[in-house]
Order: structure tokens, then sequence, then C-alpha cells
């Protein structure tokens, strides 16, 4: 292995692209039309990304006929913060030139057929004092893991320079602790490079790359085996770290090379995986949290109060309410989906719900207010005297659209499913379980929790077939408890 000391980021020159023309096109038109392409596919076949931006991202570095569509899924998300972002951390794998730790270039710029790209000397000075970070430019001349991105960060952002990192025989320890100096805020984005499974019969991919999502998914580092990512020594470090900040993990797609441009008898493995501060449900609902927070921080106690005013109707004897749309915000009369609980002195009194979204908001939560109150079979009828002598409170949770969950067994499906985030509906047979997430209060073991919504769904709690299926979904509630007029909270209703 060629190894040399570490010198100071003195030289200034240019670092000209080594694969272009061979991973990528090397003319800058048709290099911009090819990531433009990637790019518009993806958001088509796999599905664009509205929410926040991610604070990292793993994305494939093979030739972009292979895993171009991969890699657009994570640079798709990146448009929130196109102006945001100034600086990326680039760390991939050592292809040509072995190196110890973690290796800098003494290039000022990296080149593409696009314009130059400047390296942050900066933020690279910031970790050069580390023992584990040496100058060592062998290493980058001729590798591919960096330069294969730039292009794509090109067109999806607008000012950046990068702090481009080769990883070689580091440990875990000695790259997170680089990672501590560059996380930074908004502003820096953290990139990882790294493919998946190399050169297997194509079942056999799907089967290494399935096992390297659920690691990434569930931020475990020591799941992610040693043949399953040629970038485990960054991603290992990166799950490490978004374990310790807060983040959750989003996979944006997985496919290997026989289903982009090779045959199956032997494939390589492309991932890319998004990462978010706080809890994300699923590339389907990610963006879901914060916007359905802000509307029920607007409109929260709007809601509730007409539910309220729903059931004091019912209970004055109105066949149905009229429910006009003109009289409230927009944002209640759009589609989704909501479920109503009622507590009787802190005890549950009914809870009923829809778990699709089929009608407006405010016609969701005024009906399930008066199914919950009048028609849970668990309970009696809500009547006026009791109304009058309890504190009744109620909740409404809405629901962000369900995600298909994928799993080969039953642990594997019980593993993937998070305490206190995820709600979970199950079917099989013809019969369906749902469960909210606040479930998991009484139920905090994920074995527990399932078994209980087989039950729940009519099944045996030792059920299993290969026709079950699952979906997972997140909630964003409030309460009548924590409105300023709680206590006048069923003798004070909204007009309309």
């Amino acid at each position: 292995m060629t190894l040399t000391t570490a010198r100071t980021l003195s030289s200034a020159h240019i670092r000209p692209p080594a694969v272009a023309g061979a991973f990528y096109p090397a003319v800058a038109g048709e290099l911009k039309s090819a990531v433009r392409h990637y790019l518009e596919r993806a958001k088509t076949e796999i599905g664009a990304h509205d929410g926040p931006a991610p604070k990292a991202i793993i994305a494939p570095h093979a030739g972009y006929i292979y895993s171009g569509l991969t890699a657009a899924a994570a640079y798709n998300a990146l448009a929130p913060a196109k102006a945001m972002i100034k600086r990326v951390v680039i760390l991939g794998p050592c292809h040509r030139v072995g190196v110890k730790g973690l290796a800098l270039p003494s290039a000022t710029a990296f080149r593409t057929p696009l314009g130059d790209v400047p390296v942050d000397r900066d933020a690279a000075a910031m970790i050069q004092r580390l023992p584990q970070v040496q100058v060592f430019d062998a290493t980058h001349a001729d590798d591919h893991a960096i330069e294969v991105h730039l292009p794509f960060l090109q067109e999806v952002l607008d000012n950046f320079s990068i702090v481009p990192l080769i990883v070689g025989e580091a440990s875990v320890d000695e790259v997170v602790e680089v990672l501590r100096i560059l996380w930074g805020g908004p502003e820096t984005l953290i990139l990882i490079s790294s493919d998946l499974s190399h050169y297997l019969p194509y079942s056999d991919a799907q089967a290494s790359d399935d096992g390297a999502r659920r690691a990434i998914e569930q931020l475990s580092a020591a799941d992610l085996g040693e043949e399953q990512a040629c970038g485990r020594h960054s991603i290992r470090p990166l799950l490490t770290l978004a374990h310790e900040k807060g983040l959750s993990a989003v996979t944006a797609d997985v496919r290997n090379s026989g289903d982009t441009a090779g045959d199956k008898s032997r494939v390589v493995g492309y991932g890319s995986w998004l990462f978010f501060a706080g809890a994300e449900p699923d590339s389907a609902t990610a963006g879901i949290g914060g916007e359905t927070r802000a509307m029920l921080g607007s409109h929260g106690a709007e809601l509730l109060k007409f539910g309220a005013h729903a059931i004091t109707a019912k209970l004055n004897g109105a066949a149905k309410l009229d429910v006009r749309l003109d009289s409230f915000p927009k944002v209640l009369s759009e589609n989704r989906a909501c479920f109503v609980t009622l507590e009787k002195e802190g005890k549950l009194r009914g809870c009923i719900g829809s778990v699709q979204a089929h009608q407006p908001l405010i016609a969701d939560v005024a009906e399930n207010a008066c199914r919950a109150a009048f028609q849970d079979p668990r309970f009696s009828p809500l009547a006026w005297d009791e109304l009058k002598a309890s504190h009744i409170s109620m909740h409404l949770s809405v629901l962000s659209p369900q995600v298909p969950m994928h799993y080969t067994s039953e642990a594997d499906l019980v593993s993937q499913l998070r305490p206190g985030i995820d709600g979970v509906v199950l079917t099989d047979q013809g019969k369906r379980g749902v469960f909210l997430p606040v479930v998991w209060g009484s139920l905090p073991e994920p074995d527990k929790f399932f078994r209980k919504l087989k039950l729940k769904a009519g099944l045996a709690e030792d059920h299993w077939s290969g026709s079950v299926r699952a979906w997972r979904y997140t909630t964003e509630g409030v309460s009548s408890d924590d409105l300023p007029d709680a206590a006048e909270f069923w003798v004070v209703g909204p007009t309309g």
C-alpha cells in the first residue's frame, strides 16, 4: 500500500476529470441532458420528494447507465435546499490506490465538463490536524467515487464547494470524528458514495441488497455486512452518528445492474437513501409531519370544536350535520384521513377513524367524532347526562398516507417497526386490523404490538402466512385538553 505523509493544502491546481466519456458523457451539453434525463425519469418512475431536504444522502457511483436513476432519486430530494446548501462533504471508497485513514486532495477544485467545483480548503484544514487524515493525491487521481456525483450536484444546487475524502482503512470512530467536525448546519450536506453488492447472481444480489436496506433504515451499523456495500467504511459511521443525532433514514431506491443496463448473471447493486432530522416515515410520506403540524397549529382548535359541534348537534336530534366547505379554510377541505378518540376521566370512551383519505378533513372529523361517540361497539352511545357530568376530552389524529412495508418473514416485518412512530394496518384472509401510533404507549415491545394487532384483526396471535400485507403511517395530533378554553369545550362550538 502506498502512503504519504500529510502536508499542507498549499498547491493550487485543478483535479481533471478521470472518467468523463466512460462513466458519463464528456461533452457538456450531452452531460447536462443526461443528468436532467435521470432526474426527470426518477420523478416519474420512483416519485418526487416534496418535503424538507435531507441532511445526508447515500448515492451510488457507477456509470450513469447503470446507477444514474438510483442516484437521481436522492438528488431530486435536494431541490428544496438548492440555494441553502453551500458545502458538500463527500466520502467515497478507495478503488485505485490504497490509503490508510482518510485522504484529502491538494487540488483547489475538481473539474467536470460542466465546470469547476471548488474545494472548501478552510473546512479541509479543520480536519487535516487529525492523525487519520492526510493529503494523498494518488488515491484521488483516477478514482471515480467522488467525481461521478459532481455533475448531479452541479445541476441540482446553486453555488457550493466540496470536501472530497477518499476513505480507506479507517475505523468507525475515526470517520465519526471527521464527520462531527464537518457536520455543520443546513448549509452542509453529507454525501456517502457507495454501491451495494458486487458480481452476485441476480436473486442473490437482491437478498444481499435488501439486507443492506434494512440495516440502513434501522441505523444499524453492526448489521451492515462486509460484502454488502463498498462504502461500508463511510456508511457505518454515518449510521452511528445519525442514530446519535436523532436522524431517520428513508430508502429512495434500490435496484441493480440487471434492472438497468446489464444481464442478470453477475450484477452490481445500487441504493440511495435520505437522512432527515427527526422521524420521517418514508419517501412517500416525507414532509407530511411538518405540514400537518403547521396545519393543526393553525386550525386544530377549529377542527376539534367542529367535531364537538357535530356530537352535540346529534344529541340535539339533528339527523345529519350539514358541512358547508366554503365556511372553512381551504386546507380543511382537502381530503385527509383522521381518527377521533374520546376519553372519559382519562380512560378510553370511544375511538373510530378513517384509514384512507376519502373526503374533506373537516367532514371526516365531524363523521368520526359522531361515530366515536355513538357507534363504537365497545361502549354505549354517549348521552347528554354523561357529557355534562364527566370530563370528556377529544383527541384528533391526522394520518399520513400509508406506505406498504416490504419483508421476507414475520420477524423481518417486526424488526422494521418503529416504536412510538409507526401506525400499522394489517390485512389477511379478508380481515383487517389497525393500530394508531399511540398504542405503543401500552404495547412498547414490537413483538407484543404485532401479536395484539393480529388479534384485533380477528386472526390468531401466532398467525402468519405469505398473504399477510402490512402498511405503516404516522400521525400528528391535537387534544381538547390543550385548548385555552378546554373547560368550555363542549358548550362552545363554531358556526357553519
